[in-house]
């Protein structure tokens, strides 16, 4: 039977540590992104509103008025769907990083683990081929389970990011139509 020796308790508290702090820089990158990202909208909206509010105060007649309003509809809803892409672009980016720690760490264990079992049936006493065959199996379909769970996940997401930019488009088309149709 394999027993762990204390070098290999450190080693695996090591890369579990080294892992961690990846996983927080990346949280972290992700989240100057976001911060970069709202400034900018935001320094982007301030300046907007500043030209807006000049245009408005220099208005002569209601009509131009109406016209002005109406032309504003079109570019905030673009520049709001462009915000949620970014947005959503740095969450998933993010979040692939994640998962793919998870994954790596997972199919890491799952290596480890297969090597004790096979360690642990090599040394199993005789009489005990039954048990080790059953022990095998169990940790071949705990395997096979885990795999189909990771590409359904995979599946959904990807369902889930393309629902995302089907609405965002729809969104964008139906406020240039309804933009359209004001003027």
């Amino acid at each position: 039977m394999s027993v762990l020796t204390v070098e290999q308790v450190v080693a695996a508290q090591k890369a579990n540590i080294e892992t961690l702090f990846g996983l927080t820089n990346k949280a972290f990158e992700g989240l100057e992104k976001i911060v970069e990202l709202n400034l900018t909208a935001s320094k982007a909206a301030l300046s907007e509103v500043a030209g807006h509010t000049q245009s408005v105060l220099s208005v002569k007649d209601v009509q131009e008025l109406i016209a002005l309003q109406s032309g504003l509809l079109q570019p905030l809803a673009e520049k709001t769907a462009a915000y949620s892409r970014h947005l959503y672009d740095i969450a998933t980016s993010t979040s692939a990083e994640f998962t793919k720690a998870a994954e790596g760490q997972a199919s890491e264990a799952q290596s480890k683990f297969a090597n004790l079992v096979d360690s642990a049936t090599k040394n199993a006493p005789a009489g005990s081929e039954a048990a080790v065959a059953i022990l095998k199996s169990s940790v071949s379909a705990a395997n096979n389970a885990l795999e189909s769970v990771q590409k359904a996940v995979k599946q959904a997401t990807e369902v889930a990011e393309a629902n995302f930019k089907s609405v965002a488009a729809s969104a964008t088309s139906v406020t240039k139509q309804a933009t359209a149709k004001k003027k």
